[in-house]
């Protein structure tokens, strides 16, 4: 009995203990925000931008995995967010113009599920020929072998409205390729190519890349036909490429330009939006450690060329703790 009793009594007293002091609960986990940002092709600057991009919002804002992906760059870039298959896009602001309001590639098919974050770097057009092609104009480019930018890209619907300003015809008017950047300034050098359009930020790597072993000519966009282009794509802006960028390049040439912008998917979180926004114009120096163009993203430059792309909440958030409107 009195054995009885001694185990009866340790019993309880094993109960009472367990009863206040309950076993400690398991810390819940905080799932990662894993987002995909649609780029360019390697040999242009997208790729290699987005991803220094990509990495100080993965190193700033917590539990965020950006991953950077190549495509076809700004027209493809707007139809994979668009279509949701990707959540970021670094594009030129005049296919999303057109996207948005329906017109070009998305004649009477407007996409309204898109916003703007902002612009990043100013982009321009640069089209490029061997100095001893002769050809100095965009008319003389008439029956030549020209790539017009890789399918889907912003630099080829570019050219495209370029060539049309023009009065070419890019199907009969010029024998047409559409290579990448890097293929192009093979192409080039090894005498398969006339010239090239690319639309990257100056100085570019791939005309550098040409101008090393062959001196090149920037071809100028000026007079009667620059008025024109401006007309029917008004995304375009003025801008002069100064003498001496390139070697051969000994005058500056009259070209034009549009707006790298970063978009996102509508419906992303504000205060998500709201982080990267703020890591991308207050991180500049660390995204220049993995891309030059990184010095040239600026808040001074953020809202040009937007409208009539919609910004997003969390970025007119940021733009407005920060004075703009």
């Amino acid at each position: 009995m009195l054995v009885m009793l001694l185990v009866l009594s340790v019993s309880a007293f094993a109960v009472g203990c367990g009863q206040d002091d309950p076993a400690p609960q398991e810390e819940a986990q905080v799932e990662t925000t894993k987002l995909l940002m649609a780029t360019g092709g390697t040999g242009g600057t997208y790729y290699p931008l987005g991803g220094g991009m990509a990495n100080v919002w993965n190193d700033t804002i917590a539990n965020l995995n950006v991953t950077v992906q190549s495509t076809g760059a700004s027209v493809e870039n707007i139809r994979l967010l668009a279509a949701g298959e990707t959540e970021l896009a670094m594009a030129m602001n005049g296919p999303a113009i057109r996207a948005v309001s329906g017109t070009g590639e998305w004649e009477g098919k407007p996409v309204d599920n898109i916003a703007a974050i902002g612009v990043i770097y100013p982009e321009i057009m640069q089209i490029v020929a061997p100095k001893d092609s002769g050809i100095v104009t965009v008319a003389d480019l008439k029956g030549k072998r020209v790539s017009v930018g890789p399918p889907g890209s912003g630099t080829a619907s570019a050219a495209l409205k370029i060539l049309e300003a023009h009065g070419l015809d890019p199907d009969q008017d010029i024998n047409k390729f559409q290579d990448t950047f890097a293929d192009a300034a093979r192409k080039i050098k090894d005498g398969q190519l006339d010239a090239s359009f690319a639309v990257m930020a100056v100085p570019a790597a791939s005309i550098i890349d040409i101008s090393i072993s062959t001196p090149v000519t920037i071809v100028s966009i000026e007079g009667a036909a620059l008025e024109k282009l401006l007309e029917i794509a008004p995304a375009f802006s003025t801008f002069e490429i100064p003498a001496g960028t390139y070697d051969g390049q000994d005058e500056a040439v009259q070209t034009v330009s549009q707006w790298a912008v970063l978009y996102v998917r509508k419906d992303l979180p504000e205060e998500l939006v709201f982080n990267i926004t703020k890591a991308m114009y207050e991180q500049t120096e660390k995204i220049a450690a993995a891309h030059a163009r990184g010095n040239q993203i600026s808040i001074d430059n953020a809202l040009k060329g937007i409208y009539p792309v919609p910004f997003h909440p969390g970025a007119i958030r940021y733009f407005q703790e920060q004075g703009l409107k």
